[in-house]
C-alpha cells in the first residue's frame, strides 16, 4: 500500500505542515486546521550501574546497534513510567536481574540522536542473572576485567567511570557529560 492510499499517512500529509508556530523559533509539525502543534522530544533512556559486591552487571547486546559489544542494562523509557522504575524494568528485561535504586547517577545529553539518558547507581537484590532476549551473554565484572575496548557506547564509558568517581559515597551530586564531550554533536 502507498502513502496515498494509506488514509493515516494520507491524512496527515494534509492535515500537518512544517512550520514555524507563532511565539515559537523552531519548525514543528502543525495541524492545518486546528493549529495543534506536534513536538518531537529527545528520547530518554534509563538504565543503571548494576553491583554485585564489587563486580559490575554488563550485558552483550544482542540487538544492533553495536550487537556483540558490552553494555549496562538500558532501555527506552515507556510512556506513563517512572524514571526508576523503567531502570529497573529494564535489567529485569535485559538480565533477568531484580535492583535496589540507590540514586542518580548521571544524565548525559546525546544531542545527535536527541537522547537523554538517565543512569541510576543500583545494587543487585541477588547475583542470579541471566540473560534475556536483547542479551547475548552477561557476567559480573570486577574493575580490571571490564572489556574496555568492547563498551557499546561512549556513555557506558562515561558511567562506569562516574560509579568508580563516587564509590563509597553515600550521596553525591548526579554526574553530566565529561569535559569536552558534547554527546555527538561536534562529530559527524
Amino acid at each position: 500500500m502507498s502513502a496515498s492510499e494509506d488514509p493515516t499517512a494520507a491524512e496527515q500529509e494534509h492535515r500537518f505542515e512544517r512550520k514555524v508556530p507563532a511565539g515559537d523559533d523552531r519548525t514543528r509539525l502543525v495541524c492545518r486546521d486546528c493549529g495543534f502543534v506536534n513536538y518531537e522530544n529527545p528520547k530518554i533512556v534509563v538504565g543503571s550501574v548494576a553491583t554485585w559486591q564489587d563486580r559490575i552487571l554488563l550485558c552483550r547486546r544482542a540487538i544492533e546497534p553495536r550487537r556483540g559489544f558490552w553494555t549496562l542494562p538500558a532501555g527506552y523509557l515507556e510512556l506513563h513510567e517512572e524514571a526508576a522504575a523503567g531502570a529497573r524494568r529494564e535489567a529485569w528485561e535485559e538480565a533477568r536481574a531484580r535492583l535496589e535504586i540507590d540514586q542518580l547517577l548521571a544524565v548525559y545529553s546525546i544531542p545527535r540522536i536527541s537522547q537523554i539518558q538517565l543512569i541510576y547507581r543500583a545494587g543487585l537484590i541477588t547475583p542470579e542473572v541471566a540473560a534475556g532476549p536483547e542479551t547475548l551473554e552477561l557476567d559480573l565484572f570486577t574493575w580490571d576485567a571490564i572489556p574496555w575496548d568492547q563498551l557499546a557506547f561512549p556513555s557506558v564509558h562515561w558511567a562506569l567511570k562516574d560509579h568508580r568517581a563516587v564509590r563509597g559515597q553515600a550521596v553525591f551530586a548526579p554526574r553530566g557529560n565529561p569535559p569536552g564531550e558534547d554527546g555527538g554533536r561536534s562529530h559527524p
